[in-house]
């Protein structure tokens, strides 16, 4: 796809959401229950879509509220659910929209009590930190779209192990919310005025808890004793509340760049293709941050509702969301004494081989998943797994002292990780991938994205390793064929080609009509292209038959 002539810029204002319109067709607007478009669907991160496209109204969110209301029954879960949500135009619509329902069905919800936005990881957290406590179980609704363009909205369910939900979960709920769309009007609601201040409402401060408990995952003295100076521009996101807060508890030396909060975005300079997106693994979505990078020893950003994030070197720039993952795992499972000696590492099946080339320099075992941290949740829950992590600036890791902190992605801990990390040993996160590098090669890495139809799409679920006519790949020896991960033998919804010294994989977008193709070299950029042209020939001739 080619480079948007405005990557990287500041939107003109024909690039801008109409957001009075955004608003109004989230009611005015009802979804054809016949166009498969305009049905609930559950991907990676829970369902997404737009007001203006049918696929994000008030429908939507009545049913899947009230769809998930019989789930958590059915299930036994009768404690309260934490409800957050982020700063896109639509969740607030949704918030409420949710909460009616909530109310009118004598479920207890928690919110913030300011009505301030919640990130995504802090509702993981809560979650795990109340039903630790025990009593009645409780769950948690987070209404984002994540990074997606300021025009979407977003419904993700977390059940009480705090991570997203698993594919039983969300199957169950969006086949009961769809049943329930073409007569979403008879749902029983309560008006918002009335619900927020019911019986079923608890306004509770979700920022205060989250803060002081930071100490027990990332080490927040060594950071304030070594005076680390810290950038940090929450793009206009969720978690902004969090970090002036943060910088005073600990007494850090942080500055907030960016405290801008637009509906429409209209701060965030253009992406790759043109669009709004509040990507903080994008350098253009980024541009921002790194014109002002040498102000700190570090900077990161994070998207809307805070579960991903970008770290940005003064020497490195923005750094690549997989050689953070490798450095990250290289530190803490050299600086966490407490530990169990026999934790993995998580990775998902799309993330950098240089993640088993540092495991195994570690003696640890990769545990290897298809895409979406979901996966990693039972590890992290049991304690078996240390750290699960994904190339699109995805991660989590255990509390210092071995216990699960959230099994969620967390990119308020992850941007802390980065300055404990300097703090400790005095080198950066480019810096310390540098010697990686040194030790275990240099990797070339990139994906890229063709469009893809419904049929093609069936196909994907249907490729057999067998069937693919492919010995070498780049000049090498294929080594293995995967439809389904190492890890846990679930399928990838794709394939993935591996030889000693590059691979390919190709999935569809759980989002978009595309696929991606991912493809790393540990050669040399020729040898990556090489990989490419390989893969987009292969993939292509599976998919037309």
């Amino acid at each position: 796809m080619p480079l948007h002539e405005l990557a990287g810029q500041t939107p003109p204002h024909d690039s801008l959401v109409n957001v009075p319109r955004l608003i109004s067709a989230y009611y005015q607007s009802e979804p054809l229950v016949e166009d498969p478009s305009q049905r609930i669907t559950f991907g990676t991160s829970g369902h997404r879509g737009s007001s203006l496209t049918g696929s994000f109204n008030e429908a939507h969110i009545a049913a899947v509220s009230a769809a998930l209301v019989e789930y958590r029954r059915s299930q036994g879960i009768d404690g309260p659910i934490l409800v957050g949500f982020d700063t896109h135009a639509l969740a607030w619509p949704a918030f409420m929209t949710c909460v009616e329902v909530l109310s009118a069905a004598g479920v207890p919800f928690h919110y913030q009590h300011d009505n301030a936005p919640t990130p995504t990881p802090v509702i993981s957290q809560a979650i795990i930190a109340a039903n630790r406590r025990g009593g009645a179980r409780c769950d948690g609704i987070i209404l984002t779209p994540s990074h997606n363009p300021p025009g979407d909205g977003g419904f993700k369910y977390n059940p009480p192990h705090g991570g997203p939900a698993d594919t039983g979960a969300t199957g169950w709920i969006e086949r009961r919310a769809n049943e329930l769309l073409a007569d979403w009007q008879a749902i029983s609601r309560k008006p918002f005025d009335r619900a927020i201040k019911g019986d079923a409402a608890h306004g509770v401060d979700f920022i205060r808890p989250y803060v002081e408990a930071l100490d027990t995952v990332v080490d927040m003295q060594a950071i304030a004793r070594a005076g680390v100076s810290i950038g940090v521009d929450p793009m206009g996101g969720a978690g902004l509340p969090y970090w002036e807060p943060i910088a005073e508890h600990y007494g850090l030396d942080l500055t907030i760049v960016n405290r801008q909060v637009e509906p429409d975005f209209r701060f965030i300079p253009l992406d790759h293709d043109g669009k709004i997106r509040m990507d903080c693994s994008s350098p253009y979505a980024m541009a921002d941050l790194l014109k002002i990078k040498d102000r700190f020893d570090v900077a990161f950003g994070n998207d809307t509702d805070a579960d991903r994030h970008g770290i940005v070197s003064p020497e490195g720039g923005l750094v690549n969301p997989n050689h953070f993952l490798s450095v990250a795992i290289d530190y803490l499972f050299g600086q966490r004494p407490d530990w169990r000696d026999d934790l993995k590492v998580g990775k998902t099946i799309v993330s950098s081989s240089m993640i088993d080339r540092v495991a195994g320099g570690l003696g640890r075992e990769v545990f290897e998943t298809p895409v979406g941290i979901k996966w990693f949740q039972p590890g992290l829950t049991d304690g078996w797994l240390g750290f699960g992590g994904e190339e699109s600036a995805g991660a989590t890791f255990l509390a210092r002292n071995g216990e699960v902190w959230n099994t969620d992605k967390d990119g308020l801990t992850m941007g802390l990780l980065a300055a404990e990390i300097l703090a400790v040993t005095g080198e950066d996160v480019w810096a310390r991938f540098n010697r990686l590098i040194d030790s275990f090669g240099q990797p070339f890495y990139a994906r890229r994205d063709a469009s893809l139809s419904d049929e093609q799409k069936a196909r994907f679920k249907a490729l057999d390793p067998d069937s693919l006519a492919i010995d070498t790949l780049a000049g090498e020896s294929v080594t293995g064929i995967r439809t389904r991960a190492p890890g846990n033998d679930a399928p990838i919804g794709g394939l993935k080609v591996e030889t000693a010294n590059g691979w390919f994989a190709a999935r569809p977008s759980g989002t978009e009509p595309i696929y991606k193709i991912y493809a790393e070299s540990f050669r040399d950029p020729g040898h990556l292209e090489e990989i490419f042209a390989q893969a987009e020939q292969v993939v292509g001739d599976a998919l037309n038959g």
